[in-house]
């Protein structure tokens, strides 16, 4: 089945390989985010009991890309209201994720990464939440999930300083849940998948409520918080020059206006 750029395949272990088709850089809008929640909506309404998010191409997600061109955390105005309602209707969905992390998770793209129960990463996998380099406010949620996956205190870190993180750090820190080969990447997260599916399926929903369920409302909540602090800085000279200096690939010179 596809919906969008967003391919579904359900196997007979009851997992379903949920594949984003923007190669090579899958940079994500609020239309692809939506493909994505339609196809978990649609699994969720028959057998399958888990999925595991992948990409096609040599990273995982670059980041969002509204305009087809950058691969800046730039959201523009217009399009973030819709790109969050989409976000919330990813975390709202029933069953459970494993993330297939190969390449880069970058900024909104490790957002996507962190909307899954367990994120599996490839030793060459590369994770930022790169927002501060760009004069910019986290988006996605990542004010909630991060905290919650790898701790406060790493969450600043990560945050303030908008560094880049490799496979291992990030398997160091708990942000990926199992390290492996990048040959072995799909196998891995369909074998933590399928593990879960063999579970009984109810009590895997029952308790997947108990200790997510919560998420959809925070993730509105935040979002529209996120929201308003990203549209406060997009009018700063600080974000001019982090997104021209991300297009230039050079390091920003921010001069705190």
């Amino acid at each position: 089945m596809q919906i969008g750029d967003v391919t579904v395949d359900l196997g007979d272990d009851l997992v379903a390989e949920v594949e984003i088709r923007r190669p090579p850089n899958n940079f994500f809008d609020a239309r692809l985010i939506a493909n994505l929640a339609d196809a978990y909506e649609d699994l969720q309404a028959g057998p399958c009991r888990a999925v595991v998010l992948c990409s096609q191409g040599k990273h995982f997600c670059a980041g969002a890309d509204f305009h087809g061109q950058s691969d800046a955390e730039a959201l523009p105005e217009e399009g973030a209201a819709d790109l969050y309602h989409e976000a919330v209707r990813l975390f709202g969905a029933e069953l459970p994720v494993v993330a297939a992390v190969q390449g880069a998770a970058i900024g909104g793209g490790l957002g996507v990464a962190c909307s899954a129960d367990f994120r599996v990463a490839a030793h060459e996998a590369r994770f930022a939440a790169n927002f501060s380099r760009l004069g910019f406010h986290q988006g996605f949620g990542l004010s909630v999930t991060l905290p919650l996956i790898v701790g406060n205190q790493r969450s600043l870190e990560l945050l303030y300083t908008g560094r880049r993180i490799s496979g291992e750090e990030a398997y160091s820190i708990g942000l990926a849940d199992r390290l492996v080969d990048q040959s072995e990447l799909r196998t891995a997260a369909r074998s933590l998948a399928a593990e879960i599916a063999a579970a009984a399926p109810l009590a895997v929903r029952s308790i997947r409520r108990t200790m997510r369920g919560h998420l959809a409302d925070e993730i509105a909540r935040i979002t529209r918080h996120e929201d308003e602090e990203q549209s406060k800085l997009r009018t700063t000279a600080d974000f001019a020059e982090g997104t021209k200096a991300s297009l230039e690939r050079r390091e920003p010179v921010f001069r705190g206006r």
